[in-house]
């Protein structure tokens, strides 16, 4: 559990309440405190810098939506239409990235509240207020800075290099080497991201950024290296690991006291590429002087944050993904605001808040959100229900909140539903501080949130074909191309080795991505789960192909023979073929046969590797 965590949501949901009480305005310190539990939701963040992005930016677009929501406060079909156009664009923004998501979320999230709920004070009352809660919340997030600058950078480095000692220490076990590979991908997926996100400010100017950058590419030869050990299955010494480990305790402590690994004689290629690149990933470490001009940023991104946020600002306003969830959003919002406007149902801007939770692509599969969002309402309704009937009025409700909110950040890492439960007595209260009705309104809320469920699954959901499908293949599909063009510049001539280093890095967190999207298939309900199924021995074999093709290539690099150009020619294209077999709809395309290749070939396991996938095709 993350301690600090929850004890900054305790502090910034209970203080603004406290103040408001003391001040004698409670529901002003309810609202403040509604600005609070925003920031709470979106302090998910390792490193301060990103802390002030995914929680400052979203609140200034949380602070537009109640300001336009308040404006079309009980207004009718003003209301719904206006509801509407939000949702649309906070569904082509949520499209952009991980802030944009938060910021697209609050954007309709506020406009919702300010649009159902009768906020205190003027115009400009709300969105003040919850900026306060949620810049308190920055605040409580940013104390500890001066005492831990970096240290979530170094951390995550770290991180990186201890994942990949696992993947020495079980380099020859089939049966862990690929959880172990896959741990790898997520560890510099992670770190690379960290890192590109304060590099975007300070690019070759901060030379404890450029260190670690650095010590981040120099652990790359060495995972690029395991890949020999399973073909090879001769396990390496247990010192190899352990040296990678205490690397990393370096990287982590800011160390930089020079380190030569004491390791056995490497009896094999294998264990000679693995020991090159630890020696030099050692100087790496070591070296604290790197020059921040000569560094190769090119394996983490763009350079300029201006040149990605206006590219993914582009991407978003062309994309045919963007309109079509920004209009599924819309849809779901419309009929939402338009049964309130029909039917009279008090206090239901609780539909439209189901609704926006629920429909969020980026957060995993619609159908089972919605089963959770359904089952975590009812459990949090239940707390609700003894808090609301047990806790009198005053100040009495801030220790309750101070309690309840310690659940936020505790409960929301193990899933949804979890969060749902632990976030619904807290809205539930603050909402209660605001209007007084008490446990007048649990039942309501329960109906509420079933209604706005079954709006998202029959509207967000049954009526987009493409929701039903799985987005696997298609992937998957473009990931067998990649690796088509990996292979010809893995033995290709005058090719640079940063660019192949850069080429696998982005295969496999591409497959990282394919393993996420099969993962959200499978919790989709029948036939889409059982036909994601059937993809899973695919995406290994696609993972085998790219390790092969690296341990090949080491292979080469430390005297093996180098394929012909013919060989190469041969195994991209048949991955080609097998990749335009993937897109095409089942049965309307059958896989060619080619001669039989010479044997003794360094590319004798990648042709074995690619056999086995087209042997695969058959069950889509």
């Amino acid at each position: 559990m993350n301690r600090a965590a929850m004890a900054r949501a305790s502090v910034a949901l209970s203080l603004p309440l406290a103040v408001g009480i003391a001040a004698g305005h409670p529901a002003y310190g309810a609202v403040a405190a509604l600005g609070a539990l925003n920031g709470v939701i979106g302090d998910t963040a390792d490193a301060y810098r990103l802390r002030v992005l995914n929680i400052a930016v979203p609140q200034v677009a949380g602070a537009a939506g109640v300001v336009v929501g308040s404006l079309v406060y009980d207004s009718g079909w003003v209301t719904v239409a206006t509801l509407t156009a939000v949702a649309l664009m906070s569904g082509m923004i949520s499209t952009i990235g991980t802030v944009a998501s938060s910021s697209g979320l609050l954007l309709l999230l506020n406009a919702v509240i300010g649009a159902g709920l009768p906020l205190p004070g003027a115009w400009w009352t709300a969105p003040v207020l919850l900026s306060l809660g949620g810049l308190g919340v920055l605040v409580l997030a940013l104390l500890a800075w001066p005492l831990r600058a970096g240290l979530a950078e170094r951390a995550s480095v770290a991180a990186a290099y201890r994942s990949v000692a696992e993947l020495l220490a079980h380099g020859t076990d089939p049966d862990r080497y690929g959880a172990a590979r896959t741990e790898v991908t997520h560890a510099l997926n992670h770190a690379y991201d960290l890192l590109l996100a304060r590099r975007a400010r300070h690019h070759a100017r901060s030379r404890e950024l450029t260190r670690l950058v650095t010590q981040l590419n120099a652990i790359n030869p060495v995972a690029e290296a395991a890949p020999t050990l399973l073909l090879a299955s001769r396990a390496l010494p247990p010192e190899v690991p352990d040296a990678v480990r205490l690397l990393a305790d370096d990287i982590e402590a800011g160390r930089t006291e020079p380190r030569r690994p004491a390791l056995p004689a490497p009896t094999t290629d294998a264990g000679r590429a693995v020991e090159h690149a630890l020696h030099h990933a050692a100087e790496v470490v070591a070296d604290p002087d790197v020059d921040p001009w000569g560094l190769d940023y090119r394996t983490s991104g763009p350079t300029r944050l201006r040149v990605r946020t206006a590219r993914a600002v582009r991407e978003a306003s062309l994309s045919a993904g963007s309109w079509r969830y920004g209009l599924r959003l819309a849809l779901c919002i419309a009929l939402a605001q338009g049964f309130v406007s029909l039917v009279p149902v008090p206090r239901s801007y609780w539909i439209a808040l189901t609704v926006t939770f629920v429909l969020k692509p980026d957060y995993g599969s619609v159908f089972s959100r919605a089963l959770l969002r359904a089952t975590g309402t009812v459990a949090g309704l239940l707390l609700a229900a003894a808090v609301l009937a047990g806790v009198p009025h005053g100040w009495w409700d801030v220790p309750v909140l101070a309690g309840l909110a310690v659940l936020i950040p505790a409960l929301s890492p193990r899933g949804y539903g979890y969060q749902t439960a632990a976030i619904t007595p807290v809205i539930l209260l603050l909402s209660d501080v605001l209007n007084q009705n008490g446990t007048d309104l649990l039942l309501p809320r329960l109906l509420d949130s079933l209604l706005g469920c079954a709006i998202v699954v029959v509207a967000g959901y049954l009526l987009w074909p493409e929701s039903w499908g799985t987005r696997v293949g298609h992937r998957l599909a473009q990931a067998v191309t990649d690796t088509a063009a990996y292979v010809d510049a893995a033995f290709g001539a005058g090719v640079d080795p940063s660019d192949r280093t850069r080429m696998r890095r982005r295969l496999y967190r591409d497959l990282s991505t394919v393993r996420t999207e099969f993962q959200r298939a499978l919790t989709e309900p029948p036939p889409t789960g059982r036909r994601a199924a059937a993809w899973w021995p695919l995406v290994i074999a696609v993972e085998r192909i790219v390790d092969a093709t690296t341990a090949a290539r080491i292979s080469v690099h430390h005297g093996a023979p180098s394929p012909s150009a013919a060989e190469t020619r041969q195994v991209s294209r048949q991955l080609r073929e097998l990749a335009e077999h993937l897109r095409e709809p089942e049965g309307t395309t059958t896989l060619p046969r080619h001669p039989t290749s010479p044997a003794n070939s360094v590319l004798d396991p990648v042709r074995h590797e690619v056999a086995a996938a087209r042997s695969l095709t058959g069950p889509r």
